[in-house]
């Protein structure tokens, strides 16, 4: 009850806007721990009249005061005029929101009380309790309604036999490497029927399933296999029909390489997809159109220098497509024959995460974000200036101070013209050379946008309030600049792409603005590596670093790792034992003998994209190679990436403590280990 009076009270904020107090009045900079408590909106769906929109909020658990864990997600709607009210929450997590054919009810899915796996539930628009309209022996884990609403096609594993279950009681609980590892299955049921689900007899994996409009038609997309490096390079979508008791593949669309979403159009002669444009293309972002009946399709955008995130059918011949421009975004329609492209938002502004369009196709749901706040919703009608802010999750960001952020663009040595973001120190004076904090993102198939850009793992505006400058690179190998820039870091790992992050220190250090004996470098995964080598082969130019699951060894990440194919087809294009001494001279591990850059190395005990083995390893080869501090912290539990408060919090407070140690303390031997948890008053 009380952490529901917490939501009641944020939202009765929102009918006063009173959002945003006077510049004079805020206090502080952005802390920690109020990271630790920052409410986002993560996903949206707009009615089926345009009239309400259903969106999950994320809620951090608080540490020290929730039970430790991932964040809560919760169902709430609001009206397009902003009345919000809160519908499923607490100690929630709602997932797959929807709304029924005639938008009377939201479905969604959960594993709420008593619930012995994740089912599908809907809940009354006008009030009332949620009805658990179908479980499963396992969990569902997505769903397609029939145009009906009779019938409902959902993905979910197979249970396991009873025997196997008695004997995993008996302690046979051995694993047999990517062999147990269960298929995720295509299921129809009818509601309101006793009879149990009907598996399909499909081949593969399946990752989605998605109704045709009008008729039995199912466009389901496909793996090989449930591995995870199977479900990233080999996704095929399938047209399938349902006949009866069976099923019947139609058409196998041989979409090249990588798949994104897939949707029918209106009227079910056509589906639009999100692919990449071949199978070395390091992620879907083409905007495809598949004919439904011959599974033939085309690139409605070829050449498009950008990276297609979202997409929706405005009507049956018109598409409405998100597009990640650099470091912007925008908001668009086009012809399903590939003419007549109009921007609708053009790039400068609202940075757009995702969206959802009304049937008639004349509203949408927005959510989006700025350099002043994290995702919320927003809405736009046809004839709309632009799009109108109707949720603010977090309202006593008023009372902190931001700096400024800022888009910088900048050459690399070899003449290629890059861009990133800077956010400069709080309460810079002039003349002044500041510390700076490089960010490296991951993937290296990703990109950083002009939105918010602080995190648990991102210092950003906490690092900005500490009097740091924190430059965030798209460096080459980065999205967001079309095909052919998001190849130039293939075959050469740790070569120009991160000779890039080099230059762009040198430019800041040619403005006047950083120190040069005073930079530090972080990031996780790709952006580990990156720390990793800075750490090591530019130890020179690093005066502390740290790295987040990170990789150090090429040999060894290629045999730990649960995407070798992936490694394969979109990062090295050749095997590492065709180049042995290459591959070697890559990993951070080789250079650390020169290191005397101070490094703290983090990540989870249970990460199966980068082993743990991978921080163990940069451990020891630099505790038994270099005169340079370093100190490893595992997260038990932990998988690529910190999900719980508790480990979130931790790595934020050592991750900046490090940072300020050797940036702006006095260096020597590493901080404390030991931490204090609790939240400094505010001054």
């Amino acid at each position: 009850m009380q952490r529901n009076r917490r939501h009641l009270c944020v939202f009765s904020l929102l009918l006063l806007t009173l959002l945003a107090a006077p510049a004079g009045q805020a206090q502080s900079a952005l802390t920690p721990h109020d990271i630790a408590r920052l409410r986002n909106v993560s996903s949206a769906e707009i009615s089926p009249d345009g009239r309400h929109i259903a969106y999950v909020l994320s809620v951090p658990r608080l540490p020290l005061e929730d039970p430790d864990g991932p964040a809560w997600a919760e169902l709430h709607v609001t009206d397009v005029a902003g009345q919000s009210r809160p519908f499923i929450t607490g100690p929630v997590n709602v997932g797959s929101i929807g709304w029924t054919r005639d938008g009377k009810a939201i479905s969604f899915l959960a594993r709420r009380s008593g619930d012995r796996t994740r089912a599908l539930y809907v809940i009354p628009l006008d009030g009332g309790e949620a009805r658990k309209v179908l479980e499963h022996e396992t969990n569902i884990l997505a769903y397609s309604f029939s145009p009906d609403g009779k019938r409902v096609a959902f993905l979910a594993t197979e249970a396991l036999p009873e025997a196997k279950k008695k004997l995993r009681e008996q302690g046979f609980n051995q694993e047999i490497y990517e062999e147990d590892v269960p298929y995720v299955r295509v299921w129809i049921a009818e509601l309101g029927s006793k009879e149990k689900p009907r598996k399909l007899n499909l081949p593969g994996s399946a990752h989605d399933v998605i109704w045709s409009p009008g008729d039995d038609r199912l466009a389901v997309v496909l793996a090989p296999t449930p591995l995870v490096d199977d479900g990233l390079m080999q996704k095929r979508l399938h047209i399938a029909h349902i006949e009866g008791a069976e099923v019947k593949v139609l058409k196998k669309v041989e979409n090249p390489g990588k798949l994104g979403k897939v949707v029918w159009s209106p009227d079910g002669r056509r589906l639009a997809m999100i692919s990449a444009a071949d199978i070395h293309d390091p992620a879907e972002g083409r905007l495809m159109v598949v004919d439904a009946s011959t599974g033939q399709f085309r690139d409605l955008l070829p050449g498009y220098l950008g990276h297609v995130s979202d997409i929706a059918w405005q009507d049956k011949d018109t598409l409405m497509f998100l597009g990640e421009e650099g470091v912007w975004t925008t908001f668009n329609e086009i012809r399903a024959d590939g003419s007549g492209r109009k921007v609708i938002l053009p790039a400068g502004g609202l940075i757009l995460t995702g969206f959802s369009l009304s049937r008639d196709g004349t509203a949408a749901a927005l959510l989006g974000q700025l350099p002043e706040h994290p995702t919320e919703l927003f809405t736009m009608k046809h004839g709309d200036p632009g799009p109108r802010r109707l949720t603010n999750s977090n309202p006593w960001l008023a009372e902190r101070r931001l700096a400024k952020q800022e888009v910088v663009k900048f050459k690399a040595r070899d003449g290629l013209e890059l861009e990133g973001l800077l956010i400069r120190p709080l309460d810079e004076r002039p003349n002044t050379r500041y510390p700076l904090i490089l960010v490296v993102h991951g993937g290296p198939e990703a990109h950083f946008r002009n939105g918010w850009l602080t995190s648990y793992s991102n210092p950003g505006q906490m690092a900005a309030g500490r009097g740091f400058a924190v430059f965030y690179p798209n460096y080459r190998g980065s999205t967001g600049r079309g095909v052919e820039f998001s190849k130039l870091s293939q075959g050469d790992p740790a070569g120009k792409e991160f000779d890039d992050l080099v230059d762009a220190v040198d430019h800041l250090i040619a403005t006047g603005l950083v120190d040069r004996d005073r930079v530090g470098i972080t990031g996780g995964s790709y952006g580990g590596y990156a720390s990793a080598w800075g750490a090591t082969y530019y130890s020179e130019r690093f005066a502390a670093s740290v790295m987040f699951v990170g990789i150090s060894n090429e040999v060894s990440k290629l045999g730990t790792t649960d995407i070798p194919w992936e490694m394969y087809y979109v990062h090295f294009r050749y095997w590492p034992w065709e180049k042995w001494q290459h591959v070697l001279e890559r990993s951070p591990i080789y250079h650390a003998g020169k290191s005397r850059t101070p490094t703290l190395i983090l990540g989870g005990t249970e990460d199966p994209r980068v082993h743990p083995s991978q921080s163990l390893e940069m451990y020891r080869h630099l505790k038994l190679r270099s005169q340079a501090p370093v100190r490893l912290v595992r997260y038990p539990g932990e998988e690529h990436g910190n999900r719980r408060a508790a480990s979130r919090l931790d790595y934020c407070l050592r991750m900046l403590q490090w940072m300020e140690h050797y940036l702006k303390g006095p260096g020597g031997s590493p901080p404390p280990s030991e931490l204090d948890y609790t939240e400094p008053k505010q001054k």
